[in-house]
């Protein structure tokens, strides 16, 4: 049987004032980017925060087909337990470019909802990145919280 050790490290990528993402278009003008690498797959983020929803970090947590992307909350959590986030918010993409939610982008925010209040780790947001011309409303992302989902 094999025994791993595990280290963290930081590295620091940017420095200088950040503006706290306490509104879902805030959250979603922060993800600008982030999708860009795979366009065509979904892909599922954690932004971590801190106390005052300033962020702390942002990685990709799954990166799934043109259609889904796997998530546990095991996953999400650990990301935001290595780098002592006090809050999360989270992103995914819809490559079709409509933001609608599915059941499944339901069901993983009430599981990450009831996982984060067990450990005390808000879930500020889920936000579904889109685009304006496939959005019906013309938005372009979907805000869980503004849905009253969160």
């Amino acid at each position: 049987m094999k025994i791993y050790e595990a280290q963290l490290q930081y590295s620091l990528v940017s420095e200088g004032v950040t503006a706290p993402l306490n509104f879902p278009a805030k959250i979603h003008q922060y993800m600008a980017g982030a999708f860009d690498k795979y366009p065509m797959q979904e892909s599922f983020w954690v932004i971590c925060l801190n106390q005052k929803n300033h962020p702390i970090m942002r990685a990709m947590a799954s990166l799934g087909t043109a259609t889904s992307a796997l998530v546990n909350p095991a996953e999400i959590f650990r990301i935001a337990i290595l780098a002592n986030a006090t809050g999360i918010a989270v992103a995914h993409n819809h490559p079709s470019g409509d933001p609608a939610p599915s059941r499944a982008d339901i069901n993983i925010t009430r599981q990450l909802r009831e996982c984060g209040s067990l450990m005390n780790i808000r879930l500020l947001d889920h936000i579904i990145c889109g685009d304006q011309k496939s959005d019906p409303q013309g938005i372009g992302f979907y805000s869980f919280s503004e849905a009253g989902l969160v």
